[in-house]
This record gives C-alpha cells, sequence and structure tokens, in this order.
C-alpha cells in the first residue's frame, strides 16, 4: 500500500516535468491506476478484516477526492 501511494505522488511530479500536454496526461493515466492499485489493496485488507469497516471507509473516501482531482488535471491537460 505504501508503494502505490508514493507511486501517484511520483507519477503526478514525474508528469508535470515534461514538455507535452500529452505526456502530462499519461502520467496522470498512471497516478489514477496506481490510486486504484491502493483502492484494490484496501479493499483486500477488510475482507481479510486488517482494517476495519471505518478505516475502509476513511481511506475510499480520501482515494475518491484524489482520484476526482487525478482526473480533472488529466482533463485539463488533454484540452489545452
Amino acid at each position: 500500500m505504501r508503494r502505490c501511494s508514493v507511486s501517484v505522488s511520483s507519477n503526478i511530479a514525474e508528469g508535470t516535468s515534461r514538455l507535452t500536454n500529452k505526456d502530462k496526461a499519461h502520467f496522470m493515466t498512471i497516478a489514477y491506476s496506481s490510486a486504484i492499485e491502493l483502492l484494490n489493496q484496501a479493499i483486500i485488507s477488510k475482507e481479510l478484516k486488517f482494517i476495519s469497516e471505518a478505516s475502509y471507509l476513511e481511506i475510499r473516501k480520501d482515494i475518491e477526492s484524489i482520484t476526482n482531482k487525478i482526473n480533472a488535471l488529466r482533463k485539463s491537460f488533454l484540452t489545452s
């Protein structure tokens, strides 16, 4: 889960340093995918009872907020 979290922020950082908007959007897609991978691991953690339902719901809410922002950033690169 740590690796996914680091991957999200690392891909956003790397993407914003790219020259073309197409490259920037591509890295936002990778960041989004890492966030979805993190969500999957949270679901598995809940199912295996490694985390509580309350913790899972908080994580899910945070991931939804982050993925919405990543998508908005990706769209802004594709439309500019």
